[in-house]
């Protein structure tokens, strides 16, 4: 089993917090590392019992009567899959209010909580949520990566001595999904997201909405990846997909639930225009974008179309990947102002310093390839760190004191 660098944080939530959630998208790994942290007694000597709600009796005990169910569990206890049963979350409420010590109960799940109704406001201030994201490129690698916390540092450190040729494109196209990196031809890969897909949009997202006739759910998946790392545009969508907005938007909302896209939003300095201005619309994960589009099977001049968004989806799933466990935990944003001044990636830690990144495909950077950086230092003031354009060259090059050329693998060579 390879180690899971959100391992050490979910323990420190388990020394202080009574619940702790650990959600995220089907088959990234949940499972695996709930029956570790059980086996391994969430760090300790307890004995943790394991317990998953996909099986049907045990669902239904836990449906027919969630207190009593809870009454005949000793000790710390894992229940996996636990958004099936949202009447466990008001009795686990009631039994952590009379009991508030540590590390209780595991939860896992493959919605996200913050987004089911009734599911998050019954454990609010008991319970600590944390996502497991699909595999970032370190831990592929079993190496640890502090790329989001070198962006803040005071100085970047030195391009790490290449071990070998990076093909960068065959890294974006797997992604980080454990099975279907175990998948060695692109063949065995597509039938993996193909029954991938078909499973998330015929069973998660049925149960969710709990309504028959989501038959769109595919095309409309298969449009935002066309437009991963695009400005969200709702009557575009709409229009492409034949569907009203109203219903649209329920279909994007159940999308995010499950983890399959999410919205990047738009920085500002004056964070209340934040929730204004148009957000980024992406695919979670590479390998899962570049399934929907065909990239792997399509012509040279097409695929070059859509390598640009495809690599900016690939940067952004593993900074959000590693900032789950960085020291600096930053918040991420996209900039663009009404002139089209652009930066792809902002991170904002909790002090308010910004780190500016731009993607590019290419092996060499121009001035030029700054500019929408010097827009957002501009913007952010004395707050800015850094910008930071993120190239498929070699060599970490400097324009100006705080704008620096770093080449890509610093990504997950840091």
């Amino acid at each position: 089993m390879k180690t899971r660098a959100i391992t050490s944080r979910i323990l420190d939530a388990l020394s202080d917090t009574p619940v702790v959630f650990v959600n995220g998208a089907r088959q990234v790994g949940k499972t695996t590392l709930a029956r570790s942290l059980a086996a391994d007694g969430f760090g300790g000597s307890n004995d943790v019992s394991y317990l998953t709600l996909d099986r049907i009796t045990t669902a239904g005990a836990a449906e027919s009567d969630p207190e009593g169910f809870l009454e005949s569990l000793e000790g710390p206890v894992v229940l996996d899959e636990a958004q099936r049963v949202p009447g466990l979350f008001r009795a686990i409420k009631l039994r952590v209010d009379s009991d508030r010590r540590p590390g209780q109960f595991l939860l896992t799940g493959s919605a996200n909580v913050l987004t089911v109704p009734g599911i998050s406001e019954s454990l609010a201030g008991r319970m600590e949520i944390v996502t497991l994201h699909p595999f970032s490129q370190g831990e592929v690698h079993d190496r640890p990566e502090h790329f989001v916390d070198a962006c803040f540092g005071n100085a970047l450190p030195p391009v790490p001595v290449a071990k070998g040729a990076v093909d960068t494109q065959a890294v974006v196209h797997a992604g980080g999904y454990p099975e279907a990196l175990e998948r060695t031809s692109n063949e065995r890969r597509r039938a993996w997201f193909d029954a991938y897909v078909s499973t998330i949009l015929q069973r998660d997202i049925r149960e969710l909405a709990r309504i028959e006739g989501l038959t769109e759910l595919p095309d409309i998946l298969a449009l935002i990846a066309v437009r991963s790392g695009g400005l969200v545009n709702y009557a575009e969508l709409s229009r492409s997909s034949g569907l009203a907005a109203s219903t649209l938007k329920r279909y994007l909302s159940l999308l995010k639930m499950t983890f399959l896209i999410r919205e990047l939003p738009a920085w500002s300095r004056n964070a209340s225009k934040r929730l204004v201005r148009s957000a980024k619309l992406f695919v979670n994960d590479s390998g899962l974008a570049g399934h929907l589009l065909g990239s792997d099977s399509l012509t040279p001049v097409a695929a070059s179309r859509v390598w640009g968004p495809l690599l900016e989806t690939f940067v952004l799933a593993e900074l959000t990947r590693q900032a789950g466990w960085s020291r600096t935990m930053p918040k991420m944003f996209h900039y663009r102002t009404s002139n089209g001044s652009e930066a792809d990636i902002v991170l904002e830690s909790s002090r308010g310093e910004v780190v500016g990144i731009e993607v590019k495909a290419a092996a060499s950077v121009g001035g030029r390839d700054f500019n929408g950086l010097r827009s957002l230092r501009d913007a952010a003031g004395p707050l800015f760190s850094r910008g930071m354009v993120l190239y498929s060259g070699d060599e970490l090059v400097h324009f100006e004191r705080d704008l620096v050329a770093v080449p890509l693998r610093c990504l997950w060579e840091w």
